[in-house]
């Protein structure tokens, strides 16, 4: 690890680290809590010459994705962050991103959507952009939040791939809490894992003039559309690519999902983000008391990593899914259960499925929780309960 240096970082600053250490050329952000502090963290990095990239300071979220669109289409390499309603603000700029197929990566700390006005973490955010064709990578640690945006831009940039890419983090949970991270000495080492290399997408030259985002016509339209779902599809194998060789060259081993305490297990629990680390300490004492209960972390969203997740789920009896976001009115309205439902479904597999919703606008969620969640689920089970009919909403008054 002589490579590396081992500091104590939040979240929104190993997100800012990462931006640095893959030599971004132009960052354009709008302050909002709880994401400010990355882009402050980079402004330091460029006042104090640690990095030579352009600041652009704009009014909105909007105009922040704006200009990184514009950026990216001369082919710089490109970096955002926001969170919540300037997540939302930026909503009809996500699809023009994928669209014109421009690798930026944006970092967000997810946060809970107004009305009524909530500055604390949920994915309700986050979760209102699964149709924009961007990866969308949730992370767990603080370590996970800089590994994960370097992974990113490897992704993105990729040939095949050539789609834009999310890392999203817990509002204030993680954004700003301490932990200690490991980040590159030198970042000569990171950009040979993610150099940075002539763009493999269209770009804007004077020398030769192109048009990017003429009007697609119904002769072709669908077939730009159809390009994307081919790129997203793409994007599973380089992804599996970009992790194998990431834990080789670094040493962290990652994948579109992880688990914990799966051995001799039949029923498991599935979540993401920092909720996670909840998870494996009420597993732990779950264990201690002859429940035979694991957890799977879900870590990449966009492309839904069904082979993955069905490996695992084909020998459990049940698994319990806890979302963070609401998806109104759905036949399922935890959507990431909604996901869950369908893999098994499609496959026939005979595995309970029993959905629950919590720590929405952060409502706080402890180890008893999860156990006791975990206890509702066993109740469930035996009165033959094998896909709930609505989710459990967990600790709502």
């Amino acid at each position: 690890m002589s490579e590396w240096i081992r500091i104590p970082l939040t979240s929104n600053y190993a997100a800012a680290y990462a931006a640095k250490d893959v030599d971004v050329d132009v960052v354009a952000a709008y302050p909002i809590t709880p994401q400010t502090p990355v882009v402050e963290r980079i402004a330091e990095f460029i006042a104090n010459g640690e990095l030579q990239a352009e600041m652009i300071h704009v009014e909105s979220e909007h105009t922040a994705l704006s200009a990184c669109i514009g950026a990216a289409a001369t082919g710089a390499r490109v970096f955002t962050a926001t969170s919540a309603q300037g997540l939302e603000l930026m909503h009809e700029l996500l699809f023009i991103a994928s669209g014109l197929r421009l690798p930026i990566v944006m970092a967000i700390a997810a946060r809970a959507l107004s009305a009524p006005l909530s500055i604390w973490g949920d994915y309700s955010d986050v979760m209102a952009t699964r149709d924009s064709s961007w990866i969308t990578m949730i992370a767990s640690t603080a370590q996970e939040v800089y590994d994960s945006i370097i992974q990113a831009y490897k992704a993105a940039e990729h040939s095949d791939v050539l789609l834009p890419a999310m890392v999203a983090y817990d509002g204030f949970m993680m954004s700003h809490t301490y932990e200690p991270v490991y980040v590159a000495k030198d970042r000569s080492i990171i950009l040979e894992f993610v150099p940075k290399k002539k763009p493999s997408w269209n770009i804007l030259d004077p020398d030769k003039p192109i048009t990017i985002g003429a009007v697609g016509n119904p002769d072709w339209y669908y077939e730009f559309k159809y390009q994307q779902v081919v790129a997203m599809e793409n994007s599973r194998s380089v992804l599996r690519q970009v992790f194998e060789e990431f834990s080789k060259k670094f040493g962290r081993w990652y994948n579109f999902i992880e688990t914990y305490n799966m051995d001799g297990s039949d029923i498991a629990i599935l979540t993401y983000g920092g909720l996670y680390g909840t998870a494996i300490e009420a597993v732990d004492i779950m264990k201690k008391q002859g429940l035979n209960v694991g957890t799977i972390k879900l870590r990449v969203f966009r492309p839904w990593p069904e082979e993955e997740l069905l490996k695992i789920l084909k020998s459990l009896k049940a698994v319990i899914v806890i979302d963070r976001a609401i998806s109104f009115g759905a036949a399922l309205e935890g959507p990431v259960a909604m996901e869950v439902l369908t893999s098994v479904y499609k496959k026939g597999l005979s595995t309970a499925l029993h959905s629950y919703i919590a720590s929405i606008g952060q409502r706080a969620v402890m180890e008893e929780d999860i156990i006791a969640i975990v206890k509702k689920s066993l109740e469930l089970l035996e009165k033959g309960v094998v896909i709930t009919e609505k989710p459990v909403y967990w600790g709502v008054r």
